[in-house]
């Protein structure tokens, strides 16, 4: 039953992390162009080139591994398929970040932000493909599953693959992200509880200073600065998530002797890829649709 409760509460997780990413994206890219304009502009440029580089370099180099360990000549279909569409959609996004007219619309947006995008849906599409429930097209399946009768000898230290403690870093630095920084954005300070940050010495009744007096933002008197309720969901769900990255995404029998991969939880992360490439690809288009609204 907690499978079920997990793979729901881990997707909506990842979006809410994929949201964080997308936010970071941004916020570095422009972060640096504004250093650029004030200061060294050459070296500024320079280490976006490098890491625009790296990031592509890194993302391209585990698409071919993907192909090699995670694909066959004959069979393997959905591994392909998987990794093909999410190279495409790659592809377009990064094009898309470059267009003339999302640069008028939004003149930050950038290949930064899109090959962190790319490297990042890369790795779910590498920890989807290693929950794929068969031997021939997934070589590391036997290996976590220590309960199978070809890995009966194996240690359970099997347990701590790759794609799990990369996961677990990523939820750590996002932890971190949400921690130490205020974003300028108003909807991801709701979404990351920091409204007041961005409040406390601006305009308006709670930052302003009257008589020599600087006024509190929320005494929190009538209530608490931030949506409880949502905070606590997002506790929840994020418990959920560590729960199923710390057992691989597997499931559990009704004897709970056996556990496997099902296909549940590959669908689960390859959907999420798709829809952070959704949510980003919205944030480039969404100033030219929505041209009522201010997206500075």
């Amino acid at each position: 039953v907690w499978f079920y409760f997990g793979v729901v509460g881990s997707f909506l997780f990842i979006l809410i992390q994929l949201v964080l990413l997308i936010d970071l994206a941004h916020s570095w890219s422009q972060r640096w162009l504004r250093n650029a304009e004030q200061g060294s502009a050459k070296g500024w440029y320079a280490a976006l080139c490098t890491v625009t580089f790296i990031f592509y370099a890194a993302s391209i180099t585990a698409i071919v591994l993907l192909y090699v360990y995670y694909t066959k000549p004959e069979g393997c279909t959905e591994g392909k398929a998987f990794i093909s569409i999410n190279l495409i959609l790659c592809l377009i996004v990064s094009v898309v970040s470059i267009l003339p007219k999302i640069q008028e619309a939004q003149p930050h947006s950038g290949l930064l932000q899109a090959s962190l995008i790319t490297l990042y849906t890369i790795y779910v599409t590498w920890a989807a493909l290693a929950n794929v429930p068969s031997q021939r097209c997934n070589p590391t399946l036997l290996l976590r599953n220590s309960t199978g009768s070809a890995a009966a000898t194996e240690p359970l230290t099997t347990w701590w693959d790759a794609p799990s403690i990369v996961g677990l870093v990523i939820f750590i630095l996002c932890t971190l992200f949400i921690s130490l920084r205020c974003s300028d954005h108003p909807q991801v300070n709701k979404l990351m509880l920091t409204e007041e940050s961005g409040a406390g010495a601006g305009a308006g009744p709670g930052g302003a200073e009257e008589g020599g007096v600087r006024r509190a933002y929320d005494n929190e008197q009538d209530g608490v600065s931030y949506n409880y309720t949502f905070f606590h969901l997002c506790l929840l769900l994020a418990a959920l998530y560590i729960m199923m990255t710390l057992t691989n995404w597997y499931r559990p029998d009704e004897s709970l002797q056996v556990l496997s991969s099902p296909w549940t939880a590959v669908w689960v992360k390859i959907s999420s890829s798709w829809a952070g490439l959704l949510l980003y690809l919205w944030t480039l288009v969404a100033p030219l649709l929505l041209t009522d609204r201010d997206f500075s």
